[in-house]
C-alpha cells in the first residue's frame, strides 16, 4: 500500500482549523457593549456593577496598563434559536497564546453573582441549554488590562508608576451565538486521535488504524454543511476510540491545576483577582464534569478569595465538601525553600496547615510547590514536623546540565528523614491533556519496569485560570484509549497513596534538590532580601521578649499582631518575591512592606523590653541570640563584663593600617585591601599568599535567557577586581578603617573593624550601585584545603564539594547559604557570616609556586544589575556586613552567623532578666520561644542540634510549669515521640544529628 500518512495527517490539520472548529459556533448575533473605566485602583464589585457605562463598539481600544474596565453586554437570544444551547462569546482583544498573563476577565449577572473567568482559551459563558428563545441577557464583566510583560524586554509595563496611559487591547468579540455540542466533540474526537497518530510508531498497526479511522471521518463530513454531518463522521471514530489500552499501559492520575504565582509579572492586587476569576471558572467546572478533580494549594489564596470574594468563597466551600476543590500542599504559600530560614520555612506549614484545618476540617499529607527553584537539604525533617509526608514537584527537570535520574523517590535530608516524593514525568505543571504531553510522561517516566503511576497537574497556570471543559473531554477519551496512557481524575493523596504502595523501595536521593538553573535568584533584588532576613530576626526577638515579658510581668501577648505579620512576611517568600524575580512594582511594594513590618517589629520588642526592665538607670544589654556574650546570658538581659569597643588602627610600615587585638591581627594595605588576617594562637595565615580578602570584584552578567532568574557559568570569564582607591582612612569612630572606592557609575565604601577580644573581622559595606548587567562579588580568598564546605540551611547545614569531578558537582556553581560558609582542615577552619547575602561561591586551585598550597576562594555574591522584568533591579544605595572569622570550628561558624544577624539591644533599666530557658548543650540552637498559638499561655521552644553530632541537652526552665509534651510544629503532641526526662524543672531529652524539636511546656 502506498504511503499516504501526511496526506491524510496534513488533511486533518486544514480541515479542523478551516471547516469544522469555526463550525462549533455556526451561528452568531452581536451584543451591544457599554463600558465604565475605573479611575485608579480596582473598585468594589458594587460600584463596578452601579457605574453608568458608554457605549463601546468592536474594534476600539481599551485598557490603560493595569486599569480595570466594567463592561456590560446586552443582547435578545433571537427567537429561531429555541431549543438550541446559547453562548455568549466574549474576547477582550486576547492573543490565543499566554493565558492568565494578558488582559482577563471575571463576568457577573447583574445581581453581583459571579459566573466564571475569562481568558483567552475560555471566552465563552453558558447563556441557556436548551434557550425558548426571545430570552434577555445581561452580563457584567470586570475587565483587567493587565499588561503582557512577558516576552517584552526591559520595559516601564512593570510598574503602574511607569506604564504609562496607552491603550493596551482591542475589543474584538462581543457576540451571542449558538453552540453545537456535536461538532465541539468531534473537534475533541478528532483532536485526540491525530495528536495519539502523531506519537506512535510510524509501523504500528495501531497508527493506521487511527489514519484509517480519522480518514473516514473526514470523507464524512459535509464541509458545506459541517454540523449536519458531524454525527456521521464521529460514528466513523467510535471504533477507535473504544479500543482499551493495554495492561501495561502507564497510568497517569490527572488533578486540575491552575498554579497561580502569587506575584510575578503583575502585583499582589492582582493576583486576589486572579484567584477568584480562577476559583469562579473551576467551580463552575466542577459543577458540569462529575468526575472532575481540582486542586489549589497557598492558603493565602484561599484567604484572598475568603476576604474579598464572599460569592465565589461560597462555592468554593461548597465544592470542598463534595471532595472536589481540594486544599492542596499545606503552605501559606508556594514558598521559596533555599532562602527561608529555619523557622520561617517551619512556619510555612504551620499557617498553611492551620487554615485548612480551622476552615475546613482537612490535614494536608503533601508539599505542594511544582514551580519552586530547588530545594534546601533541611526541607524533608521539617515537612514531617508539620505532620505530612509527600512532596511533588517538577521544576528540577528545568535543569540545563544533568538529567535527575528519578521521578518517584524518596528524599533524604540532613537529618535522615525521608520523605516519598515524586517528579511528574509529564515534565510540567500546565499539562493540557495533550497527545504529546502524555506520550512524553510514559516515555520519560524513569521508574517503568517498577511502577507505572505518574501525575498530571492539568490547567493553565502561572497566570491562572485552571482546567478547561476541552481539557477535561480529552481526558474522558484518555481514559482506557490503546496506545495511550489511561487518565483519571484523581486527588493528590489518592496519587501518593498508589504509588507509596505499588513503589515501597523506591530509590533514595540524600541532599538537596539543587536546580541548575535560576541561580541568580539567590542575588536579585537585595533589598528584597535584606528586608526578609531581618524579618525573620526581628520575629524572633519579638516573640522572645514578648513571651518572657507576658510570663515574668504578666504583659499581654500580642497574639494577632504576631500572626498577622508572619503571615505577610510568609507571603513575600514566595518564590517569585523573594528571588527577586518579579515586576518593579512587586519589589517596590515589598520595600514598603517590610519598612512597615521592622516598624511594627520593633515596637513591639521595646514595649516587651520595656516591661522587662523595669524603671532605672543600670546600663543593659538585651541578647536575642542563642548564646551567651560578655556576661550576657542567651535570652535574657544583664550588664556586660566589657565595652565591646574595637581595636585602634595603627600606621602600617608599607602603607595602610594593622588591626591586633591581640587574637587577631589584620593589615590592610595601601590599596584599602585585606592582605594578611592571621590567627596568633594557631600562628595561621587566613589570606592565601599573594592574594587580598574583602576584594570586590565585578563581572559581566548576562545571561542567555531569564535575566532576573540565571547567571550563567561564563560570567567568569571575564572578571575586574576592584582595586582603586579614592580614600584610605581611620574611620569616623576611630576605630576601623575605611576605604572608598569609584568604579563605573558606582561608589563602594568598606569600612573594617576588629572588635576587642574578638577573633573576628568585621566588613560593612555600602554600594551606590547604578551599573547595568553586571553581578558585583566580595572575594575571599584562604589558604586552605578543603574538599568540601558547610553552607547554613534550615535546622543545620549542608557540605558541597569545593572541586568540579562530577558535572552535578560542577553545575553548582553558584549556591546558597544562610548566615554563614564554612571551610576547615583538620584542627582549624575559617567562617565567613553574613547579615543579607544568600548566593555564593567557592572555588579552588593549587599554586604553582611558592608553597603549592591550595587557595579555596569564597566568593560572596552582593548585587547584580538584570533589566528583565525590572529594569531597574537593585539600583541605589545598599548595605551588608560580612564577618572573616580565622580559626573557627563549626560551633563558631553557628555561633557567629547568630551574633551578625542579632546584634545586642543597649537599653537601660532596673535589674536583669533571666531566660524563659537554658540550655547546657552548645550544639544545641534555640530558634524560638513563644507562646503557643493557641492563647493558652503555655510556652513553646524548638530547637535542634546545630553541628551534625548526636546531642544530650538540658534544658532549665525559668518557670513553674506543670505539664510537659513533645509536639509536631502546630504545637499538637506528639503520640510516638521519645519522652523527654523531666526533673524538676530540668528536661533532658536525646537528639540525633541536626535533628528538630519542639516543647511545650503547660502552664499552671
Amino acid at each position: 500500500m502506498h504511503d499516504d500518512r501526511s496526506l491524510v495527517e496534513d488533511r486533518l490539520r486544514r480541515v479542523l482549523a478551516e471547516r469544522i472548529r469555526p463550525a462549533v459556533h455556526p451561528e452568531s448575533v452581536p451584543l451591544e457593549t457599554a463600558v465604565w473605566h475605573a479611575p485608579g485602583e480596582p473598585v468594589p464589585v458594587a460600584e463596578g456593577l452601579a457605574a453608568e457605562p458608554r457605549p463601546i463598539e468592536v474594534g476600539t481600544r481599551w485598557g490603560a496598563p493595569w486599569g480595570t474596565s466594567w463592561f456590560r453586554v446586552t443582547g435578545t437570544v433571537p427567537e429561531a434559536w429555541a431549543g438550541r444551547t446559547v453562548e455568549a462569546l466574549l474576547d477582550l482583544g486576547f492573543d490565543q497564546d499566554l493565558p492568565g498573563f494578558q488582559c482577563e476577565g471575571l463576568v457577573y449577572r447583574p445581581d453581583g453573582t459571579p459566573v466564571k473567568g475569562l481568558h483567552p482559551r475560555n471566552q465563552w459563558v453558558r447563556v441557556g441549554s436548551p434557550v425558548a428563545g426571545g430570552e434577555r441577557v445581561r452580563l457584567h464583566i470586570e475587565a483587567a488590562a493587565n499588561p503582557l510583560v512577558l516576552g517584552s524586554g526591559p520595559t516601564p509595563l512593570g510598574d503602574k508608576d511607569t506604564a504609562g496611559n496607552a491603550p493596551q487591547y482591542t475589543l474584538t468579540r462581543m457576540d451571542l451565538a449558538v453552540f453545537d455540542e456535536t461538532v465541539w466533540h468531534l473537534v475533541l474526537d478528532l483532536e485526540v486521535l491525530g495528536e495519539l497518530m502523531a506519537e506512535l510508531p510510524v509501523d504500528s498497526a495501531r497508527r493506521y488504524d487511527l489514519l484509517r479511522a480519522v480518514e473516514r471521518a473526514l470523507d464524512a463530513v459535509d464541509l458545506q454543511d459541517v454540523n449536519g454531518t458531524a454525527a456521521r463522521a464521529r460514528e466513523q471514530l467510535t471504533g477507535v476510540l473504544a479500543a482499551p489500552a493495554v495492561p501495561s499501559a502507564h497510568r497517569v492520575s490527572a488533578v486540575g491545576h491552575a498554579h497561580i504565582d502569587s506575584a510575578w509579572l503583575w502585583p499582589l492586587r492582582e493576583t486576589v483577582r486572579k484567584v477568584a476569576r480562577t476559583a469562579a471558572n473551576m467551580t463552575a467546572l466542577i459543577e458540569d464534569e462529575p468526575e472532575f478533580v481540582f486542586v489549589m494549594s497557598q492558603a493565602q489564596q484561599w484567604a484572598w478569595v475568603k476576604e474579598h470574594r464572599p460569592e465565589v468563597w461560597a462555592r468554593v466551600r461548597k465544592a470542598v465538601a463534595k471532595g472536589r476543590f481540594v486544599p492542596a500542599g499545606g503552605m501559606w504559600v508556594e514558598s521559596d525553600t533555599n532562602m527561608p530560614g529555619s523557622e520561617a520555612m517551619a512556619r510555612q506549614f504551620v499557617h498553611g496547615k492551620r487554615f485548612f484545618l480551622e476552615e475546613f476540617g482537612i490535614e494536608n499529607e503533601e508539599a505542594w510547590l511544582p514551580d519552586t527553584f530547588g530545594f534546601a537539604a533541611g526541607l524533608p525533617q521539617i515537612i514531617r514536623a508539620a505532620g505530612s509526608k509527600w512532596l511533588l514537584t517538577q521544576k528540577i527537570s528545568w535543569s540545563r546540565t544533568n538529567s535527575f535520574p528519578h521521578h518517584t523517590f524518596h528524599w533524604e535530608g540532613i537529618d535522615g528523614t525521608r520523605i516519598l516524593t515524586h517528579f511528574p514525568p509529564v515534565d510540567t505543571y500546565t499539562c493540557a491533556m495533550r497527545g504529546a504531553e502524555l506520550a512524553h510522561a510514559a516515555r520519560n517516566f524513569k521508574e517503568k519496569g517498577r511502577a507505572r503511576h505518574s501525575l498530571a497537574p492539568t490547567g493553565y497556570g502561572d497566570g491562572g485560570g485552571g482546567t478547561t471543559r476541552e481539557m477535561v473531554a480529552r481526558a474522558a477519551r484518555l481514559r482506557d484509549l490503546e496506545g495511550s496512557p489511561t487518565v483519571v481524575w484523581e486527588t493528590p493523596a489518592a496519587f501518593f497513596e498508589k504509588a507509596a504502595a505499588e513503589y515501597p523501595d523506591a530509590p533514595v536521593w540524600v541532599g538537596e534538590l539543587y536546580l541548575e538553573l535560576h541561580r541568580a535568584t539567590l542575588t536579585s533584588q537585595a533589598r528584597t532580601k535584606r528586608g526578609n532576613r531581618r524579618s525573620e530576626h526581628l520575629l524572633r526577638e519579638a516573640e522572645l521578649w514578648a513571651a518572657t515579658a507576658a510570663v515574668r510581668t504578666g504583659s499581654a501577648y500580642p497574639y494577632e499582631e504576631l500572626d498577622r505579620i508572619w503571615k505577610t512576611v510568609l507571603l513575600h517568600q514566595f518564590h517569585d518575591i523573594l528571588p527577586g524575580s518579579s515586576i518593579a512594582w512587586v519589589h517596590r511594594e515589598a520595600r514598603a512592606t517590610y519598612a512597615r513590618v521592622a516598624g511594627e517589629l520593633e515596637a513591639l520588642i521595646a514595649g516587651a523590653q520595656r516591661a522587662l526592665a523595669g524603671e532605672g538607670s543600670r546600663e543593659l544589654v538585651f541578647n536575642a541570640a542563642p548564646y551567651e556574650h560578655d556576661g550576657v546570658p542567651a535570652a535574657g538581659a544583664a550588664t556586660p563584663r566589657t565595652s565591646g569597643a574595637a581595636t585602634t588602627p595603627q600606621p602600617r610600615a608599607a602603607g595602610g593600617y594593622v588591626l591586633d587585638n591581640g587574637l587577631l591581627r589584620v593589615e590592610i594595605d595601601a590599596r584599602g585591601l585585606v592582605v594578611s588576617a592571621r590567627d596568633l594562637a594557631a600562628d595561621r595565615e587566613t589570606v592565601a599568599p599573594g592574594e587580598a580578602a574583602a576584594l570586590l570584584q565585578l563581572h559581566q552578567d548576562f545571561p542567555n535567557m531569564w535575566d532576573a532568574w540565571d547567571v550563567d557559568s561564563f560570567y567568569r570569564n571575564t572578571v575586574t577586581d576592584l582595586t582603586g582607591t579614592d580614600e584610605l582612612g581611620v574611620g569616623e569612630d576611630g576605630a576601623s578603617v575605611r576605604v572608598v572606592r569609584a568604579f563605573g557609575n558606582s561608589r563602594a565604601t568598606q569600612v573594617f573593624s576588629l572588635p576587642s577580644g574578638e577573633r573576628r573581622l568585621v566588613i560593612d559595606t555600602e554600594v551606590d550601585w547604578h551599573e547595568t548587567e553586571k553581578i558585583l562579588k566580595l572575594a575571599f580568598p584562604l589558604d586552605l584545603h578543603a574538599e568540601r564546605y558547610a553552607s547554613e540551611t534550615q535546622f543545620g547545614h549542608v557540605f558541597r564539594p569545593t572541586h568540579t569531578n562530577t558535572s552535578w558537582e560542577a553545575a553548582k556553581f553558584e549556591a546558597c547559604n544562610h548566615r554563614f560558609v564554612h571551610l576547615e582542615e583538620p584542627g582549624w577552619g575559617v567562617t565567613v557570616v553574613n547579615d543579607s547575602t544568600y548566593g555564593h561561591d567557592v572555588t579552588r586551585t593549587v599554586r604553582t609556586d611558592g608553597d603549592r598550597g591550595t587557595t579555596t576562594t569564597v566568593r560572596v555574591s552582593l548585587l547584580r544589575a538584570p533589566r528583565f522584568p525590572d529594569p531597574e533591579t537593585d539600583q541605589g544605595v545598599h548595605r551588608f556586613r560580612h564577618a572573616l572569622v580565622p580559626g573557627a570550628a563549626i560551633a563558631d561558624a553557628v555561633r557567629e552567623g547568630w551574633r551578625a544577624n542579632l546584634p545586642e539591644r543597649r537599653t537601660t533599666g532596673a535589674h536583669d532578666v533571666a531566660p524563659l530557658v537554658t540550655v547546657d548543650e552548645e550544639a544545641v540552637v534555640v530558634t524560638a520561644v513563644k507562646l503557643a498559638d493557641d492563647g493558652s499561655g503555655d510556652v513553646v521552644i524548638r530547637f535542634h542540634e546545630a553541628h551534625g553530632g548526636r546531642a544530650r541537652p538540658t534544658f532549665t526552665a525559668g518557670f513553674a510549669f506543670s505539664g510537659l509534651a513533645v509536639t509536631d510544629l502546630l504545637e499538637r503532641p506528639l503520640a510516638d515521640a521519645a519522652r523527654p526526662v523531666r526533673e524538676g524543672e530540668r528536661i533532658t531529652v536525646r537528639l540525633r544529628p541536626f535533628e528538630l524539636m519542639t516543647l511545650r511546656l503547660r502552664r499552671p
